[in-house]
């Protein structure tokens, strides 16, 4: 039996939630649905086809039917299929197939609005599978922990304003990341072991991150860190979390004390990227299951390594150049992001 329904709207139904409108009209189970949408209706009939670009949008339920209209205008995308309605994390989205003319142009207007909008909302092409094994490897300070542990530790050694401003300038692209790097940590010489001790001890996770990794271990999926923070931090985490791997900076210290010194190479923004190729070699995850996420300067050549880089809660800079970005939700919103 065929299904085919148009809906003409008013005031009343514009303002519905995607989750309320289906929930007051008639929809069959099955999946995929053409789906038109335009300001005097919404069309469903079972006669869908599937855009061959791969193209999707993806937004959660409680989106109303007029931002959704809105989101289809700004952004110069024609909503195709409703394809899926995924329940993970304990929220629903639903994934539409759309076509437009420019993807890039289209997936910028989307990320803009949706942070204009203060909502999640991706445009999306050949994501990663989350049934299928993969790997995430994540920056650390301001992704999977909230804070900079640098500044943490500076504020404990007495020169926290001296060195938040560098570390704010480093993450906008300001200064050279590893120049960055030994300026501020110049300003621990001579600081106790103990203050690294201290923040290790209060190191708060970001909303999300464990949800995030328990669930993509479910399907088989390799979890690492790479951050240019250091390894103090980053092992502590591995520990915590049972993560794969981790990459990051070593302090010198002698004799209980901080030196002001970086041993060996600086995990920059390169061996970030590299730390990726070399997981996905070392698991034997396709690049086209691979996913990086970080918030700032430092992480985009990592993210362009990916096959999909997310920007989270992240600067200008790399929103700008992102996949996809997470604005206001916790690392687990990314489950929604994969196919």
């Amino acid at each position: 039996m065929s299904f085919s329904t148009n809906v003409p709207f008013s005031t009343k139904i514009l303002s519905l939630s995607l989750e309320s409108y289906f929930n007051q009209h008639q929809m069959p189970d099955c999946l995929p649905l053409h789906f038109v949408l335009n300001d005097n209706a919404l069309t469903l009939s079972e006669k869908a086809t599937i855009d061959s670009t791969n193209q999707e949008l993806v937004v959660f339920s409680d989106l109303p039917m007029a931002s959704l209209l809105a989101l289809q205008s700004t952004s110069h995308i024609s909503i195709n299929t409703l394809t899926a309605i995924n329940t993970r994390n304990q929220q629903t989205s639903y994934r539409f197939n759309v076509s437009c003319s420019d993807f890039i142009k289209a997936r910028k207007s989307i990320a803009d609005f949706a942070l204009a909008q203060g909502i999640e909302a991706a445009l999306i092409k050949d994501a990663p599978k989350l049934a299928e094994p993969g790997l995430l490897v994540m920056d650390m300070d301001s992704t999977t922990i909230k804070i900079e542990c640098i500044d943490e530790i500076a504020k404990l050694a007495g020169v926290g304003e001296q060195v938040s401003a560098v570390t704010e300038l480093a993450m906008q692209g300001e200064l050279d990341f590893a120049q960055s790097l030994h300026q501020r940590v110049a300003t621990l010489a001579g600081s106790s072991e103990q203050i690294l001790a201290d923040v290790a001890k209060n190191i708060p996770l970001m909303t999300g991150l464990e949800n995030l990794i328990n669930e993509l271990k479910k399907h088989n999926w390799r979890i690492a860190v790479a951050s240019g923070g250091f390894t103090y931090f980053a092992d502590h985490l591995k520990e915590l979390l049972a993560l794969d791997a981790t990459f990051a900076n070593t302090l010198e210290i002698v004799d209980g004390k901080l030196t002001g010194k970086v041993l060996g190479s600086v995990v920059d923004a390169q061996v970030k990227a590299d730390s990726l190729t070399l997981l996905a070699e070392q698991y034997q995850i396709p690049t086209s299951q691979t996913v990086a996420m970080g918030d700032g300067a430092n992480d985009l050549i990592m993210m362009a390594a990916a096959a999909f880089g997310v920007a989270f809660h992240a600067k200008p800079i790399v929103l700008a150049q992102a996949d996809s970005s997470i604005n206001k939700q916790g690392l687990d919103c990314l489950l929604h992001w994969l196919a």
